[in-house]
């Protein structure tokens, strides 16, 4: 088979839908976060003040707990999933505009409740996203799904980071820069209207308790449902490690601001996107068990190209750009493979409670093992942190090669779809 049949599975309109909606996904994730910082800094706001904005983002954290109600209630218009996603979008763009039309320093409490309802809107956004993803997607199109996903999503907070702080930097006000996000939010309106519906079409549960218990009963009756829920866990864990305190390592080691944000952000935002890309592509030669565990054996032993930089010791470029090129590369990979373990995992009837508890299981280490890396660096030093970073990802590829026959079950052959 040549390579035009496996670019084949990106030409369709479900994996259209899919990057545009991640876009829609990624776009608001700025505006409560570093875009938002900038500009109450620029109001003249104390750091105490603006530290405290960065609470409007626990929605993103909390997330599982309503989404059995999107399980449950559908919308009476554009079906189960899209009636959902138009009302959140559209909900954002009404309160990112609305965002835009006050000073927060003179409005500063209806300004935060604001910030808030933008992430609880993004964030309902995001549950009913990852449910129609997984629901439309066909079984052997998860992976390039996953990949436009991440791209659309990079795309998005490049538009609401960066683009919006240059258009903000004296072409024009903070005020009409989130008018611009809130209408750019608004047209993703759009892509849901023209977003294609799931070929099957799955009862929702018959009533809000069957929601909240159904969903973990049904996980957790299946066979090695435990050790399941580990690997998700498990799987990213060395890149999170590594990860963690990557920016604090640069510094120690010498490279400049300016190198490191260089390398990073561009170099390593287009390594990411490549590999899911390639991730994706090889994801249909070789099934989900043989990705997740190939990929998973890169991103350990990319985790020692930082190693490299602190054996080293002075800054090398070209070092710091294999590094950095290497583990965002293998991330890439890894992520495509993951989140298609995810919804591989997921029963249609009840996704967005699935996939919201499930992500949030996967988001631990990326969010909890930043106070424990400090403490392993002060104990270990950074070489030793790194070679550490690359052996916790050893549990988490022992647990891919003991659940060999059951990920092999889930990368099945899809059965012809028939209505429930």
């Amino acid at each position: 088979m040549n390579i035009n049949h496996y670019l084949a599975v990106f030409n369709n309109r479900r994996i259209a839908a899919a990057m545009f909606l991640g876009f829609a996904s990624g776009l608001p994730l700025a505006l409560t976060g570093s875009t938002l910082q900038a500009w109450l800094s620029d109001a003249g706001l104390d750091i105490k003040t603006i530290a405290w904005f960065t609470l409007v983002g626990q929605p993103y954290t909390w997330k599982f707990l309503w989404s059995p109600l999107i399980d449950r209630f559908p919308m009476p218009f554009l079906g189960r999933r899209r009636g959902w996603m138009l009302l959140a979008q559209l909900a954002l763009a009404g309160a990112i505009a609305f965002m835009g039309g006050l000073d927060p320093k003179t409005h500063l409490a209806t300004f935060a409740v604001l910030a808030l309802l933008v992430a609880f809107f993004s964030a309902t956004q995001d549950v009913v996203i990852d449910a129609y993803r997984t629901e439309t997607l066909h079984q052997a199109e998860r992976g390039a799904g996953a990949a436009v996903g991440v791209f659309g999503y990079r795309m998005a907070m490049l538009t609401s980071g960066a683009l919006a702080l240059i258009l903000a930097d004296g072409h024009l006000s903070w005020q009409q820069t989130y008018w611009v996000m809130a209408a750019i939010m608004a047209a993703m309106a759009l892509v849901t209207l023209f977003s294609p519906e799931p070929e099957v079409q799955h009862q929702p549960p018959r009533s809000l308790r069957e929601a909240i218990i159904e969903p973990l009963h049904e996980f957790f009756s299946r066979d090695g449902a435990i050790l399941l829920l580990t690997l998700v866990v498990a799987y990213k864990l060395g890149d999170a490690f590594a990860g963690s305190l990557s920016t604090k390592f640069l510094l120690d080691m010498g490279y400049v601001k300016t190198q490191i944000g260089s390398a990073n952000k561009v170099f390593g935002m287009i390594a990411t996107i490549f590999g899911g890309f390639a991730g994706a592509v090889l994801m249909l030669r070789w099934g989900l068990y043989r990705s997740l565990l190939v990929f998973g054996v890169l991103q350990a032993l990319t985790n020692l190209g930082y190693w490299l930089i602190a054996l080293h010791g002075a800054p090398s470029l070209p070092l710091l750009y294999f590094a950095i090129g290497g583990e965002n590369l293998a991330g890439g990979m890894g992520t495509t493979a993951a989140v298609a373990l995810l919804m591989s995992l997921c029963n249609p009837r009840f996704t967005a409670t699935q996939f919201a508890l499930l992500s949030a299981l996967a988001a631990f280490g990326r969010v909890y093992v930043g106070p424990a890396s400090g403490y392993l660096v002060v104990a270990l030093g950074w070489a030793n942190f790194f070679v550490f970073s690359a052996l916790v990802a050893l549990p988490g590829l022992a647990l891919v090669v003991f659940l060999r026959k059951t990920i092999s079950k889930l990368d099945a052959p899809e059965p012809v779809p028939t209505e429930d």
